[in-house]
């Protein structure tokens, strides 16, 4: 059965054939082939459970939140005020491709969105500042990353449906190792633009008044970081209903800021309907896929067979690091998070590892997989925005520096867990 579900999950997504139709095909073939189709008797029933689910409601919130942010113009503010307080580092403006992302990434949710909305403010001043392009659209690429791990995260909030993790804990768990990746990306750009001091390019010139009259700019991220993270903590709001009052915060600074009309709110409408109706079909159609291979018994035969082979827990571990790291070179992130996660969860619980460490490492590793070539999305984007266009290998290469970093955070993960747990621990 495993051989069987293999062959056509790589024939269907070679076919090109969209995600959420892959793990739609998959799952009716699979019950048909071993349960003469019975469980998609239950097809309609099942997916209205699961789609009335309260958490899901925050997706398309946190995806509006975004959408408002970069129509309302609050983005291209914050990111010239992060300019101002940190291109005096070595890599000047890439440096503060890394800060905006980790600011915006806190009032986010999306990866995607934090890497086309850093990287089409930061474009320009590539020519402009001859900076080096592989590099700098690396820290694009990088950057972008953190959005689904520094909370509020989209991605965190799905691992907590699928595996009934607390989505709060798996938040706090978030915040070390989000701004841990962050300094290795920043320290990453530093030593090479040391080594290479032309690829550092023209300095920002600033001064400490200018310093100081950017500040309100980096105002709303941090109030809409408040505002939805804080209300979780102070047990004001459910994750939910903080995305929410995150939305209603981003409207009123868009308001503040005369951005607020007819025209944006219809722009940024439309892309979270867009956005929204693909995670869903896709979340939607993994949910069914978990539900027949429950049925079919295949996450009781790979526990028995490691059992068999008698790998130690953390042996164990490594294989399911590097099973995710070479999947993610061929599979998109979400559908690989949703496919995966139902088959390896009871693996890594049953070895007696932490769930909210794991939700934290399994983020990680989709996060390598955002930059991972051929199929790292990331790299899509930033690629997509250059107006010049250019070769595909230079956001591959310039890439490749924030991808070791990234394995240098899973290696601290697996040997110091306190790293992720710590802090929601000290919390609960």
């Amino acid at each position: 059965m495993p051989i069987v579900i293999l062959v056509m999950l790589m024939v269907l997504i070679i076919a090109a054939v969209p995600v959420g139709a892959v793990l739609g095909i998959l799952s009716l073939s699979l019950d048909e082939l071993f349960m003469r189709g019975r469980r998609s008797m239950m097809l309609g029933d099942f997916v209205w459970e699961q789609s009335i689910e309260y958490i899901l409601v925050a997706i398309p919130m946190f995806i509006l939140l975004g959408e408002i942010m970069l129509r309302a113009g609050i983005a291209q503010r914050m990111y010239n005020a992060v300019v101002q307080w940190l291109s005096w580092m070595p890599g000047g403006l890439m440096q503060a491709n890394i800060g905006t992302s980790a600011i915006f990434a806190a009032s986010s949710g999306s990866s995607v969105a934090t890497a086309a909305t850093v990287g089409t403010v930061a474009y320009p001043e590539i020519e402009k500042r001859r900076y080096h392009e592989p590099l700098f659209l690396g820290s694009l690429a990088a950057g972008g990353t953190l959005g689904i791990l520094i909370p509020p995260s989209i991605n965190l909030i799905i691992y907590g449906l699928l595996t009934d993790s607390s989505v709060p804990e798996l938040y706090l768990a978030g915040i070390f190792p989000g701004l841990i990746l962050a300094g290795l990306f920043m320290s990453v750009i530093a030593i090479a633009c040391i080594r290479k001091k032309d690829w550092g390019g023209v300095k920002v010139e600033t001064s400490w008044a200018e310093r100081i009259r950017v500040l309100p700019d980096l105002l709303p991220p941090v109030l809409l970081f408040v505002a939805v993270v804080g209300s979780i903590y102070a047990g004001v709001a459910t994750p939910t209903e903080a995305a929410s009052i995150g939305v209603v915060f981003a409207l009123m600074i868009a308001g503040w800021n005369k951005a607020l009309s007819i025209k944006m709110l219809k722009e940024a409408f439309e892309g979270t309907m867009r956005s929204t109706a693909m995670i869903m079909l896709i979340i939607l159609a993994a949910v069914f896929l978990n539900f027949v291979l429950g049925f079919m018994g295949i996450t009781q035969a790979i526990l028995e067979a490691i059992e068999q082979m008698g790998w130690t827990p953390m042996g164990t571990m490594i294989v399911i690091v590097c099973f995710y790291l070479i999947l993610g070179m061929f599979m998109e992130t979400l559908s690989m998070m949703l496919t995966t996660i139902p088959v390896v969860f009871p693996i890594v619980i049953h070895m007696g590892f932490d769930p909210i460490w794991f939700g934290i490492m399994i983020t990680v590793l989709m996060e390598a997989a955002l930059i991972t070539p051929p199929i790292g999305i990331n790299l899509y984007v930033v690629h997509g925005i250059r107006a010049r266009g250019g070769n595909f290998n230079d956001v591959s290469i310039g890439a490749i520096p924030f991808l070791i970093a990234m394995l240098v955070l899973i290696a601290l993960l697996l040997a110091v867990p306190d790293v992720a747990v710590w802090l929601p621990n000290q919390f609960y």
